[in-house]
């Protein structure tokens, strides 16, 4: 019995997300609008990247250096056998727009340690991360630190895992809660860095989908909590999530604030300019800096960058790289074959004979963010208009 009111089916068509918007607090265009990273796109990140497609989130930006292996199938639900030797950044965003046509992935086969710029981690709501390397958080640890962006760490061993949120300014971060042993498996991997990546690999982390689907669950939750930040809701900030799935026990733990943590260095206003790591030369940006800042400032790097080499032969070479992409082979004398010593440099003054080089010829990553420093004062800059390539079709 209608009244004689004729009721259409459409009355009673619920859109994609209509479930989830039942929830009292939830904002579905507030997910559609976020801008997301995902490191690592094995175990964990598979996960990952699956709840955010589901969910709606609108940009997911995917960071990953390895190929698919077989080994991956048993743990990744985005992989088939017949994506076995492509790049995994690559596939996972292919299959996050497969799961939902309102998500725009794309993929990165790019080092987080050293070919991402600043800008680029300043831009993401959240970023999450699925690692199995102490280096690599540390890495993400200080570049979201320095742009003010939150980020949430998951890793898991066996049956094992657990989740953390790190927000600067607000507790812990994850160098806080860096131990001893952190720190000297960290610098060991260092000092392999003139070694193959075959030398330098260790054992491989048993690990299994059931786990990761736990960890990153609990990942994906807090993300949510954190778009939603107005909502009062109950997040892990500067806190871990830990669980036993052997028995089944989980708990929270509070960590620390280290006073001294030098990851604690949060950029000031960043400049941004109207420039490209592909086209602006080291003379026109110190110049602009003198301009800005004074005639006695000068350009800061946030990494080393080995300049030139030299053997004990006489033999030379011209490098410009930064110190830890170097490879055995690039230092080895091609004249006699012994290890050749190399300059290295952070800082320009405006004086150097390489000033007509390009940022990219020495080593910076489109959209990264340079210092410009004059006795204490620091100023950022930030290379804007590499913005385009990389979010381009996003």
């Amino acid at each position: 019995m209608n009244n004689g009111i004729e009721l259409d089916a459409s009355d009673f068509e619920e859109d994609r997300y209509s479930r989830l918007k039942l929830i009292p607090w939830w904002d579905q265009q507030r997910l559609l609008n976020a801008t997301v990273m995902v490191v690592g796109a094995g175990a964990i990140g598979n996960e990952l990247i699956k709840n955010l497609a589901l969910l709606g989130v609108g940009k997911i930006l995917i960071f990953d250096m390895d190929t698919i292996e077989n080994t991956n199938l048993t743990r990744a639900v985005l992989y088939r056998v017949q994506d076995v030797g492509k790049y995994k950044a690559d596939v996972a965003a292919e299959r996050a727009a497969e799961i939902n046509s309102d998500v725009k992935a794309k993929g990165f086969v790019s080092n987080i340690i050293y070919d991402v710029g600043l800008g680029v981690f300043r831009r993401m709501d959240v970023v999450l991360g699925g690692l199995d390397n102490r280096e690599a958080r540390l890495a993400i640890n200080q570049s979201c630190y320095k742009v003010n962006r939150p980020w949430i760490d998951g890793a898991i061993e066996g049956l094992n895992g657990f989740a953390r949120v790190f927000v600067p300014g607000r507790g812990a971060c994850y160098e806080c809660t860096m131990t001893e042993t952190d720190w000297r498996l960290i610098n060991k991997r260092k000092s392999c860095a003139l070694l193959t990546r075959e030398q330098m690999q260790e054992g491989k982390i048993p690990t299994t989908p059931t786990s990761s689907s736990v960890i990153a669950g609990i990942q994906v939750q807090e993300m949510l909590k954190l778009l939603h930040s107005d909502r009062d809701l109950p997040a892990l900030i500067g806190k871990g999530y830990v669980f036993n799935g052997l028995t089944h026990d989980s708990y929270v733990v509070e960590y620390q604030v280290k006073p001294d943590c030098m990851s604690h260095n949060l950029y000031d206003e960043i400049i941004e300019k109207p420039w490209s790591v592909h086209d602006q030369t080291l003379k026109a940006i110190i110049n602009e800096i003198k301009t800005d800042m004074g005639e006695n400032s000068i350009l800061e790097l946030d990494r080393e960058i080995a300049t030139y080499a030299k053997c004990s032969c006489g033999k030379e070479r011209e490098l410009f790289i930064p110190v830890h992409k170097l490879k055995r082979d690039m230092i080895q004398c091609p004249k006699c074959g012994k290890i050749m010593s190399f300059d290295t440099m952070h800082s320009i003054v405006g004086t150097e004979e390489y000033l007509d080089k390009t940022a990219e010829e020495i080593g910076i990553p489109p959209l990264h963010i340079i210092a410009g420093r004059i006795g204490m004062e620091m100023r950022y800059y930030e290379f804007t208009n590499d913005q385009k390539e990389i979010f381009e079709g996003l």
